[in-house]
């Protein structure tokens, strides 16, 4: 037998010899050792692991080389390797820089805890974030901001906020335009701070669905057949029948809608599992009505105007993007023309409702659609909607002696208090040339009458428009033609609508579908006894009920007496 040069080292487990490692120029990188009986140890391989040392033997092809290089095929050479838990040092390979050193690098490097520790953050987020108390704080902060945002007036310029929110007067104590302005709450549902509770939401949504829901569904959707009568009355249910086939209830339970599999004397039985697939769906709904109100808070268009009777605007020209994924559409190019407004009234005068009259043209001045408008009942053409929101008085057409008519434009006017509208205007009867102005003065809360007053301020009277009454004030006769009133109108884009109806439409099925329970059966026929068990994650006294009734419903196996046993053979 050749005899190997072998380097001893350190013993690092009592179990090995002196013998650790091979560093003989008499081995190649041809090293392929050969099991004496491989399927046996293969199969035990995976057990025999978490003893402490192994033993068995391997039978190794050495290609061995004497000084000359003369080859020698024909030997083999039998060593013993025993296994043991401890790695052994690295082998040193011929010429290799460092192979005085024979020293067993068994400690791990400094980047591999580093690297672990890079593997194991995203696991630990994921948990942080799948826990329960922290999708309720997140949903409470998103609840406060929203009350906040209808507390707070929207869209306001910042001379608003200076002066309601100033520093000398903060609400609480601290609350002033400095925290409006600075956390975007002027434009609240737009702001960072709400979109990031949304986005922080969206990812507990995320990862509870993954850490819990899809768990839950993958052990929901696996089914098994108990093997003995413990695991059976180890149930939340579970009961015997003494003279009872397994076939038939399977029968029963098929037609109270159980999925029921059979084999031999087992039987497995379940129904409702769509209810453990319902949480995923109302996460997703809930994550499809956050998508859509993020895109609508980023991606679409708004804008007010004050339009008078009879005049025109484009709607590209009133719109203006709230965010980087807003993109105009080609109704932007269309124009809107009013054609009247007008006002409904109470009996006691003050106003009920207004309407104006739209119609919609395109690039070649034909006319698309045409709308009569009212508030709660606005027009909707290419994505753009357009409300009625307000109104005002732009004018008043009065003839003078007989002449014009004049367009006097009225002003709205400051009152103290009251929420009321007022508007005025100025007729100037003097000299042109005079230094002093002095004309009379015309006063309308909306288009039902005009009420004047001469050139000292006392009352001179009240006109209606349209009446043709003229009323002489200072020697000048007055007719109030007509009144023109304005249309306040706010468009808008909202993109994300059709996702938000959607994503409410999948949370009420999902949510009611959730209220499915999940019951699951097993049985064993042990001779003639029949034993049942079963579980249900919810309505636990109704699922009790259900299988009772089931139960009574199964038929009693009857045996054969001798004497009908022997009437039988006779005949």
């Amino acid at each position: 037998m050749e005899t190997l040069s072998l380097n001893p080292a350190k013993t690092l487990n009592p179990y090995l010899p002196k013998t650790l490692y091979l560093n003989s120029p008499l081995l190649h990188s041809t090293f392929r050792p050969q099991l004496i009986s491989p399927c046996p140890c293969n199969l035990q391989i995976h057990t025999l692991c978490t003893k402490r040392a192994l033993r068995f033997t391997i039978a190794c092809k050495l290609k061995t080389s004497q000084d000359g290089g003369i080859k020698n095929k024909d030997k083999n050479v039998s060593k013993k390797i025993m296994l043991s838990e401890v790695s052994p040092p690295p082998l040193v390979e011929e010429g290799g820089g460092d192979a005085g050193n024979g020293e067993a690098s068994g400690r791990p490097s400094r980047g591999g805890g580093v690297v672990g520790l890079v593997k194991r953050f995203p696991r630990r987020v994921v948990t942080v974030l799948s826990n329960l108390g922290l999708a309720i704080g997140e949903m409470s902060v998103i609840a406060g901001l929203m009350a906040l945002g209808t507390f707070i007036e929207q869209g306001e310029a910042p001379d608003f906020y200076f002066q309601k929110y100033s520093e000398d007067n903060p609400v609480l104590g601290f609350f002033t335009w400095r925290w409006i302005l600075t956390l975007g709450f002027d434009h609240m549902f737009s702001s960072p701070v709400f979109l990031g509770m949304l986005i922080l939401l969206a990812m507990s949504l995320m990862a509870c669905t993954y850490t819990t829901q899809i768990p839950i569904v993958k052990v929901a959707r696996r089914w098994t057949f108990l093997p003995s009568t413990e695991a059976i009355r180890k149930q939340e249910f579970s009961d015997s029948l003494p003279r009872a086939s397994v076939k038939d209830l399977g029968v029963i339970l098929m037609g109270a809608g159980y999925e029921v599999f059979l084999k031999g004397p087992s039987l497995y039985a379940f129904k409702g599992l769509a209810g453990r697939f319902a949480p995923i769906g109302v996460h997703l709904a809930m994550l499809l009505i956050m998508a859509g109100g993020t895109y609508s808070a980023l991606g679409s268009f708004k804008g007010s105007v004050t339009v008078p009777q009879g005049l025109n605007f484009v709607m590209g020209d009133v719109l203006g993007p709230n965010g980087f994924l807003s993109r105009p559409t080609e109704a932007f190019n269309t124009e809107v023309h009013v054609n009247k407004f007008y006002m409904d009234y109470y009996d006691s005068g003050e106003v009920s409702q207004f309407h104006t009259d739209l119609s919609l043209f395109d690039l070649n001045g034909k006319e698309v659609l045409r709308k009569t408008i009212s508030v709660n009942d606005p027009l909707r053409f290419g994505g753009i909607t357009i409300y009625q929101t307000d109104w005002s008085i732009s004018a008043l057409q009065v003839l003078k002696d007989g002449e014009g008519p004049f367009n006097l434009a009225m002003a709205p006017l400051q009152l103290n208090g009251g929420d009321k509208k007022l508007f005025g205007t100025f007729l100037p009867v003097n000299d042109p040339d005079s230094t002093e102005v002095k004309g009379i003065s015309m006063l309308a809360r909306d288009l039902q009458s005009v009420v004047l007053y001469d050139q000292q301020g006392k009352f001179a009277g009240v006109r209606r428009p349209n009446s043709k009454l003229p009323i002489d004030i200072d020697g000048k006769r007055i007719e109030i033609v007509d009144a023109i009133g304005s249309s306040g109108l706010n468009l808008k884009t909202d993109p994300g609508v059709p996702i938000v109806y959607a994503g409410f439409g999948a949370l009420m099925i999902t949510t009611s579908i959730s209220f499915l329970s999940h019951a699951q059966i097993w049985a064993l026929q042990d001779g003639t006894t029949l034993f049942i068990g079963g579980k249900t994650n919810r309505a636990k006294a109704e699922f009790l009920e259900e299988v009772n009734r089931l139960l009574d419903r199964v038929p009693e196996i009857v045996e054969s007496s001798p004497s009908k046993q022997s009437n039988s053979a006779i005949g």
